[in-house]
């Protein structure tokens, strides 16, 4: 009996070996889960319940200079200044709408992301700042604020103004210093580009800086890999991002493009990082988020813990999560698609029901906690856990000790946390870790 146990264990650990990048699986249930809500649901009925401390404040500008070719996220290229305008407009209207339901608790983190926020002018980015303080009532001295931006946005204009309104995290996407790799990904970025914005970040002294690399480009080599990690730790960034490439049949580049290589790299890359990562004092705090261990804002935070659902997403395509409620507006990857629901969005005059998302049962949101804790630094704590659900993690998912058999995990004073080698396959395990029925909707899913 142990024998064929333990050959079931080893068998199972071959196939999440073998196939370490399934799913990018940054939220549970994924965005493909979701569904028409029929009826939709009010809103200020969702908001009333939720019990968290604080929540999180989320903008979503659903533009971009141009789409790379790994990109799936919901962003149309446009530069236009009266379509950016449009929707700013939009943004607020929704803001005032929503602002009453979310008021009993206020905001400790707040994020624009997007697309690219800061390919809007600067008018436009102070209206933003202006919403979450002035309407959603924001207070900036005690919620860490951070903006997303790229190489060919960055500007002293643009980054003084953000200084101003006491952004301490700037996070930029570099993917990688080499031109021919840029280009592979339909990244028109050229590499003194990117060290002019570097160059212009690490004058405003952000608290936190933050650079994305993707590993796994066409035509990346381990060297030429680490080649770019190395340009990026010269700048000392308290934060770096690695990204293994993704490609999915709704992207410009195909999943068949990635396997004409006939190898993939992909993990000796991940390695290889970890390695000189770990040499430059960096901790690994996920499989994709590495961090100087003293690397944090300087101001008094509200408090705020990994598993809080208050998500309050404003802006077309962003999500908002309450503790049974997951919704956002439709996901579209395809210009004429995306470009189409950003036009209802901005048409729209009322913004006060959910009628697209997924509804967590019991189970759902039991699955969602283990997820989330067990891919993070902080691992999984049973106490947390039964205080929330008032169970025991371990009997409610007993799958989970198939991690510690096969090695991939660790339990220590009830907590598991994955081992070096089960972070690397974090993608995989997050799979496994997939109910039926969301990953029967993932698979079902057409996407526009």
């Amino acid at each position: 009996m142990e024998f064929r146990e333990s050959e079931d264990i080893r068998r199972w650990s071959e196939q999440i070996a073998a196939s370490p990048y399934r799913s990018y699986l940054y939220s549970y249930p994924h965005k493909t889960a979701y569904r028409e809500l029929n009826p939709p649901l009010p809103l200020h009925e969702l908001w009333k319940r939720e019990s968290g401390e604080s929540f999180f404040l989320y903008m979503h500008i659903p533009f971009c200079a141009a789409r790379c070719g790994f990109c799936n996220l919901f962003t149309l290229p446009d530069r236009s200044a009266d379509a950016h305008e449009q929707y700013v407009s939009a943004l607020e209207r929704q803001a005032k709408q929503w602002a009453p339901m979310v008021a009993h608790r206020p905001f400790s983190r707040f994020a624009i992301g997007g697309g690219t926020p800061t390919l809007l002018n600067e008018r436009l980015l102070e209206r933003l700042f202006n919403i979450a303080e002035q309407v959603m009532g924001l207070d900036p001295d005690r919620a860490s604020i951070s903006v997303e931006t790229s190489p060919d946005t960055v500007t002293d204009a643009r980054m003084k103004l953000l200084k101003e309104r006491k952004v301490d995290r700037v996070s930029m996407g570099i993917q990688s210093f080499i031109e021919a790799e840029a280009a592979a990904i339909y990244r028109p970025q050229k590499p003194g580009e990117v060290r002019r914005a570097l160059e212009v970040l690490k004058r405003y002294d952000f608290a936190v800086l933050n650079l994305d690399l993707i590993y796994g480009l066409p035509g990346q080599t381990v060297e030429s890999w680490l080649y770019s990690l190395d340009r990026a730790l010269e700048y000392e960034p308290e934060e770096i991002f690695i990204y293994p490439l993704y490609t999915r049949e709704n992207t410009i580049l195909k999943p068949e493009e990635l396997r004409r290589s006939g190898q993939d790299r992909r993990l000796d890359m991940y390695r290889a990082a970890c390695g000189r990562l770990k040499e430059r004092g960096y901790v690994a705090f996920s499989m994709r988020r590495f961090a100087k261990p003293d690397a944090k804002s300087g101001k008094k935070l509200l408090p705020y813990g990994c598993q809080e659902e208050g998500m309050v997403g404003l802006g077309c395509g962003a999500r908002s999560y309450t503790r049974e409620v997951h919704y956002a507006s439709r996901y579209g990857v395809s210009y004429k698609a995306t470009q189409s629901i950003i036009a209802d969005y901005v048409s729209a005059s009322s913004y006060d029901t959910a009628d697209y998302g997924y509804v967590l049962n019991l189970a759902e949101q039991q699955r969602r906690f283990v997820i989330k804790a067990l891919l993070h630094r902080e691992g999984l704590e049973r106490r947390a856990y039964e205080a929330r659900f008032g169970s025991d993690p371990f009997a409610d998912r007993p799958e989970l000790s198939r991690l510690l058999a096969a090695g991939f995990a660790t339990l220590e004073d009830g907590t598991m946390r994955l081992t070096d080698e089960g972070m690397g396959y974090s993608d995989a395990i997050g799979d496994w870790l997939i109910s039926a029925e969301v990953r029967e909707r993932m698979e079902e899913y057409v996407c526009v």
